[in-house]
């Protein structure tokens, strides 16, 4: 296969033996900069996505991507409440939002939940469970189901970490107390409060366990003294929660007398960590490529000094500069795409066998609470592409300057000492 003069000379200098031992180690060194950073930014950046995932799985599963209620200036809302007249009605209209796939009305209130050991304050949410077949709960329920809500009258599912905490199981009662809402009684004025029945326990894994208890509307609406069903919000489910933002700015001007809500007002704070922390790694990971892209520099540097003689000869055999540019050009460049090339597929292996490999060395990452559970890994593609391109193209400006100084070496006062 016909190769240009300077691309053939660029590969030979590449694999010549014949380099000084220093310059040799500096040459070995930089691909080893390469490889290790490629391969590093790879595993770090899809163990990085795998968290935002499962972050966005398990948090954005319960947590509503858009709430949407009333307005309390509208007439559409009862006295003293913002429920909603006719739920079903604006449900329909807002199915045909942009990115909406599903809508489930809830209520909800903050409350205390108490057993004969502790006290806790949570998040109540009252919901039709026939409606309910897309919330995350019902497939991550540890015991009993959502539906046992229209079985037993006055009940809860509550999560995991907050049956731990309150020490009870399926079939113990607690007591829901609301704060903010009291009634007259001969002993005065106090909190309106009453025992349930726990019919269901789930396990998320996440800080929502904790802080949501999940009841009936209707006992709900009675909890809270309100007509009806109580239906105060409409949850809607996007195709991707991170929709949220554009959906409302879209739909805010049509539906005026709605008030939307989105994940973000709650939730961003810990996304917009998670972004910045994943950016980090990707900055300083970044560096140890940039480090061995210096060592490239200097490598061919040396390279250039100790080929004065033959770039002199070349020259007077008619290479012109540019010829001479290319060839160290290809030198550096050759080293950068090895350097790549085996990053990358290491990079690879790893991160496709990583909690194997952790397994295997006895290293639990997540903690010992987490022991039975494996280390989230997302392989994306794009983000290994940009990691090969950028890769690259820092191997390819970090051998302008050695190039450019061989261009502009001068044969008459190269060969005068030859």
């Amino acid at each position: 296969m016909f190769l240009p003069a300077s691309f053939f000379i660029g590969l030979r200098y590449s694999k010549s033996q014949r380099h000084s031992g220093f310059v040799s180690f500096i040459t070995f060194f930089s691909i080893a900069g390469i490889v290790l950073g490629v391969a590093s930014l790879i595993t770090v950046v899809s163990v990085m996505n795998g968290f935002e995932g499962e972050l966005k799985k398990r948090i954005l599963g319960i947590v509503p991507h858009v709430v949407v209620n009333v307005k309390p200036s509208t007439d559409s809302i009862t006295v003293g409440s913002k429920v909603f007249n006719n739920w079903q009605e604006t449900s329909e209209k807002l199915l045909s939002l942009p990115h909406v796939t599903y809508i489930t009305p809830f209520l909800q209130s903050e409350a205390l939940i108490q057993s004969n050991k502790a006290l806790q304050g949570v998040l109540l949410v009252g919901v039709l469970p026939e409606l309910e077949q897309h919330n995350i709960i019902n497939t991550h329920m540890v015991l009993g189901d959502l539906v046992s809500l229209n079985e037993t009258p006055y009940s809860v599912v509550i999560g995991k970490a907050l049956a731990y905490k309150l020490n009870v199981t399926l079939g113990d009662t607690i007591r829901i107390v609301l704060p903010n809402k009291t009634v007259f009684t001969p002993m005065g004025r106090i909190p309106v409060q009453r025992t349930f029945t726990i019919t269901g326990v789930f396990n998320v894994g996440s800080e929502v366990d904790g802080s949501v208890v999940y009841m009936h509307s209707k006992y709900g609406a009675k909890l809270l003294k309100q007509k009806g069903d109580g239906i105060s919000h409409l949850r809607l489910y996007l195709d991707d929660a991170f929709n949220a933002e554009t959906l409302t700015e879209q739909v805010q001007s049509e539906f005026t007398e709605l008030e939307f809500i989105t994940w973000k007002n709650s939730q961003g704070a810990l996304f917009s960590a998670v972004k910045m922390e994943k950016n980090m790694m990707w900055l300083m990971l970044s560096l140890i490529i940039a480090v061995a892209a210096f060592n490239i520099v200097s490598a061919l540097v040396m390279v250039v000094i100790d080929k004065q003689g033959e770039i002199g000869i070349l020259q007077t055999l008619g290479m012109n500069r540019k010829n001479i540019l290319n060839i160290f050009i290809v030198q550096g460049v050759s080293n950068g795409v090895w350097g790549v090339l085996i990053g990358t597929i290491l990079g690879i292996l790893i991160t496709l066998n990583l909690n194997t490999i952790l397994s295997t060395v006895g290293i639990s990452i997540l903690g010992p609470a987490f022991s039975g559970q494996n280390l989230p890994v997302n392989l994306n593609i794009s983000n290994v592409a940009v990691i090969i391109f950028s890769a690259l193209f820092t191997s390819f400006l970090a051998t302008l300057y050695p190039a450019y100084r061989a261009s502009k070496t001068l044969p008459a006062e190269v060969l005068r000492n030859e």
